[in-house]
């Protein structure tokens, strides 16, 4: 579980096979549907994230393999508990508007994660009782997220650093919470886990 890929080379491979989902967004998605369903999430985001691609395209392939890996890495991340476990987002380099952009993409593809999932009552009745409704209610806040200008740079980016590491702990604890619902919808660990094709 060494091979990682970074924020900008998925982003700029989703965008160049023409998927319509950027690459924070498209991690915070995996996070949730994993956090729902596990292992089983595997094949639904890979299509849902690839959804209008051309099949035949180069592109598409290099992106989709790029996926997998990024969907490995994730569940054994959050199924073992690591404490490495963060946010696919920019490095701390780039723009501080773009990087504060990407948070909240990424919350809007965790939050699209875990309530699109097909579980009924069972998972609505969870997501609306504490922790997990707190945790909504704050990454629905964080989506709309922007950077203050008027504020110091130091100041920001202090704030940008705890709100990131809110989102490693909430989803960790998302996914622990999570576990039950989660028990009924894994199946066959080993062949979803070990490929989406």
């Amino acid at each position: 579980m060494d091979e990682k890929v970074d924020h900008d080379r998925l982003d700029d491979a989703l965008k160049r096979c023409g998927a319509s989902w950027d690459a924070a967004q498209t991690h915070g998605l995996l996070t949730g549907r994993l956090a729902v369903a596990g292992v089983a999430a595997g094949p639904e985001w890979l299509t849902q994230v690839l959804e209008g691609t051309d099949e035949t395209n180069a592109l598409r392939s290099e992106c989709q393999k790029m996926l997998d890996t990024v969907y490995q890495s994730t569940y054994w991340q959050l199924s073992e508990r690591l404490s490495e476990f963060a946010p696919l987002l920019p490095d701390d380099d780039n723009d501080a508007g773009e990087r504060t952009a990407a948070m909240a993409h990424w919350c809007e593809g965790f939050l699209h994660g875990l309530v699109s999932a097909p579980h009924g009552d069972a998972l609505r009745d969870r997501l609306a009782a504490e922790p997990l409704a707190d945790i909504i209610r704050d990454m629905l806040h964080i989506t709309r997220a922007e950077l203050d200008d008027s504020t110091d740079e130091e100041t920001n980016e202090a704030a940008y650093t705890e709100l990131v590491e809110y989102l490693r702990v909430a989803a960790q604890l998302t996914y622990e919470e999570l576990s039950e619902i989660r028990h009924g919808a894994e199946s066959s660990p080993e062949s979803s886990r070990d490929t989406m094709h």
